[in-house]
């Protein structure tokens, strides 16, 4: 049985790699890198509705990537940056389970192979 923090862990990491599966919503976390944005200066660059633009806030929110404040009729956002420490993690194990394959692929390449000349073969 899995346990409850592992499931809830893995249900967040799951809804991080989900939001950053969108172009659209990845450029919007690269926008509000650069400080808070109302909703609708997020949609502004791809020409796309508040109702548009507010769905995808909602999938970076269940993310927990975007914290959203009302200020009377506006909506702000701003880049809540902690659950992508875990996604990193997550894909830095990776990193090294491919850069340790990587290091024994240059090894066994490196090694002079054995018996490679044949009989009969000249080596001038």
């Amino acid at each position: 049985m899995v346990s409850p923090t592992i499931q809830q862990r893995s249900e967040q990491l799951d809804a991080v790699f989900h939001a950053l599966s969108d172009p659209t919503r990845r450029e919007m976390l690269r926008s509000l890198s650069a400080g808070s944005r109302s909703i609708g200066e997020l949609a502004a660059p791809f020409s796309m509705s508040f109702a548009g633009a507010s769905k995808h806030v909602k999938a970076l929110e269940r993310a927990g990537l975007v914290h959203r404040t009302v200020e009377g009729r506006t909506h702000r956002c701003s880049l809540a940056p902690e659950p992508l420490a875990s996604a990193l993690d997550w894909l830095r194990f990776y990193e090294r389970f491919w850069n340790d394959r990587l290091d024994a692929l240059e090894q066994a390449l490196r090694k002079p192979e054995r018996g490679s000349s044949r009989k009969g073969e000249r080596h001038e």
